[in-house]
């Protein structure tokens, strides 16, 4: 149990804070609740985040997927927990901002970000909070971009979006709107202008489908659908739809369709984008839309069994909650049309979806029909990026996905002074990783320019949190569900899922088996008299022969299983020369932190 000389091997021993594409380390602010702390706990969520608000509500969390607490019973509800913090200090409490701050002298060189997403965004708050010389370009007349163009607004209100927006524009960021790579401007024009270029923009055009019947009246793509809703124009749609694919775009697309009344009285808001250029993807979001819409029949075809989908089971549950019906191993074989009209979808079972190898390749049975009634078909299976925009052959080198082809470490592209971001990248992917690419593109290019390798605002001085549990039943609090709205009253645009409560909240985050501590050894008090061995509820401590740790070692070695280890304090309390102790990790071994930054271990 000696202390590793690779610090990072602390921030791997924290799943959650492993998992988070941005480094959250969300143990330590989820512990800050428990202990009534919520001005750290919300420090602690928001300096690596400058979207912490936004992903309170709809990030993917793969820090819960990570916990370890669900290896014992259920995960913590972090992302719940975020939000109970950022509802309290973030720019929806109308509070005076704590964090976004220019403290930096101003750099003369200067960096033109295309694309005014999550990831063009981050990268731009960075950049200033370093004191580059900072412009957006923005397609479009709204800055946002999947966070505003596609995510549903009853999952995401906008006024919050865009409150953690104007924070980041404060810092001096230069906003273009209405510009568009390709047209308004060529990539060799901002390389010109520019020190740097960020290729942020947004995977932006919708894949059909080729199959007989796809250019009927009633054929509709996610993203074409999804921009109509949330921008608040009519979208007939009859009343019964299909949806073709498995994601989480399909899920909220059927439930927004159920919202007809709510999104056509809305005013339609300005954007320029061409018919089939959008900002999403994948096909759950459009079958919840479609529920809110008026449709009074929604199905979702997806060629996946219901434990393949790569819809969360979050969503999936959702969207059952609201009536909406899966049918499941079938492909979409033709759209049957009368009178240039869709009237309903045929497909085919599916015998398997990946091949041997886990690719995706399915395979189908057929003459194995049925055909499902339909006034409107939509097809939400992905998108792409627009690589004409790019220049061609004189614009950056791109990855057999048709994406911009990226040093994944340090996200730079082909051309020199030129990096890529989020979707441009990589493909559609979840907000998290699009804001993760945008802080990483922002490091790069502050060390390109001979700036310190270094994050801004990665962590925050950690109070000495408490970890005596003896009295604690912190191992018997089950899950708190996260209060939503009921289903009879999910109507308009109000958010379905709610916030917790303060006691909820404190309840939740006691559950935290609070991995950021860790025991430490001094080996010069240790008289190996095996009482912590003897006392650990899990069976975690071993004295062994020192050569199975080591095998030039000698004598006898203490060792500890990091990774089972709950933190209950029996091992400490047990030791009779008190050579056991706790120490917490704030989360800096992963990425290197610069001096006076506030951060301590």
């Amino acid at each position: 149990m000696a202390v590793p000389m690779d610090l990072s091997y602390f921030d791997r021993n924290i799943p959650c804070l492993a998992a988070c594409p941005v480094h959250t380390n969300a143990g330590a602010y989820v512990a800050a609740i428990a202990e009534g702390d919520d001005l750290t706990a919300y420090l602690t969520a928001r300096l690596p985040n400058p979207f912490a608000a936004v992903c309170g509500r709809v990030c993917a969390a793969p820090c819960e997927a990570a916990c370890r607490r669900g290896e014992v019973d259920s995960p913590v509800a972090i992302r719940a927990l975020k939000r109970f913090v950022t509802d309290k200090y973030g720019p929806e409490s109308g509070r005076p901002s704590r964090v976004v701050a220019m403290n930096r002298p101003e750099r003369p060189q200067s960096v033109a970000i295309v694309g005014g997403g999550p990831a063009g965004l981050a990268a731009a708050h960075d950049l200033r909070l370093r004191g580059y010389q900072v412009t957006v370009y923005e397609a479009t007349q709204i800055l946002g971009g999947m966070m505003v163009l596609g995510i549903p607004e009853y999952r995401l209100d906008r006024s919050l979006v865009q409150a953690e927006i104007d924070a980041i524009v404060a810092l001096g960021v230069d906003v273009r709107l209405g510009v568009r790579l390709g047209r308004d401007m060529s990539l060799d024009e901002l390389r010109r202008r520019h020190d740097g270029v960020v290729l942020a923009l947004g995977a932006t055009l919708g894949r059909g489908l080729d199959i007989p019947g796809n250019d009927a009246d009633g054929v509709l793509k996610a993203i074409e659908f999804l921009l109509n809703v949330n921008q608040g124009y009519q979208a007939e749609i009859g009343e019964r739809v299909v949806v073709i694919g498995g994601g989480n775009v399909a899920m909220d697309a059927a439930r927004t369709a159920l919202r007809a009344a709510a999104y056509g009285e809305r005013p339609a808001a300005a954007v320029d984008l061409p018919p089939g250029e959008h900002e999403i993807t994948e096909a759950v979001d459009v079958a919840r839309s479609a529920m809110r819409i008026g449709a009074k029949q929604v199905t979702i075809v997806a060629l996946e069994s219901p434990e393949e989908m790569p819809a969360s089971a979050f969503e999936i549950d959702e969207a059952k909650l609201e009536g909406i019906r899966f049918v499941h191993r079938r492909g979409p074989q033709r759209i049957e049309v009368a009178d240039g009209r869709v009237t309903g979808l045929t497909t085919v079972k599916v015998l398997s979806v990946f091949d041997a190898q886990g690719r995706f390749a399915p395979t189908f049975e057929v003459g194995v029909e049925e055909t499902l009634d339909a006034d409107t078909v939509i097809i939400a299976i992905g998108q792409a990026i627009d690589v004409e925009a790019l220049g061609g052959e004189h614009g950056p080198r791109l990855s057999p996905r048709r994406t911009i082809e990226v040093d994944r470490r340090t996200m730079a592209t082909s051309l020199a002074g030129v990096w890529g971001a989020g979707d441009a990248a990589f493909g559609p992917r979840n907000l998290i990783d699009a804001i993760a690419d945008g802080r990483k593109v922002a490091a790069d290019i502050h060390r390109s320019f001979g700036g310190e390798d270094e994050l801004v605002g990665i962590g925050v001085q950690l109070p000495l949190l408490s970890f005596h549990r003896l009295a604690d039943l912190y191992d018997r609090i089950p899950r708190q569900s996260t209060p939503s709205l009921p289903t009879a009253r999910r109507i308009g645009l109000a958010e379905v899922e709610l916030g917790f409560s303060e006691a909820q909240a404190r309840t939740e985050a006691r559950r935290c088996l609070r991995c950021f501590s860790n025991i430490q050894l001094d080996v010069g008090a240790c008289v190996l008299c095996g009482l912590c061995v003897d006392v650990c509820p899990f069976d975690l401590i071993s004295l062994v022969p020192a050569t199975e740790a080591e095998s030039d070692a000698v004598g006898t070695a203490l060792l500890l299983d990091e990774a089972a280890c709950i933190r209950c304090g029996l091992c400490i309390e047990r030791c009779p020369t008190k050579a056991l102790s706790m120490s917490t990790w704030s989360g800096v071994g992963a990425v290197p932190v610069p001096a006076g930054s506030g951060v301590g271990a």
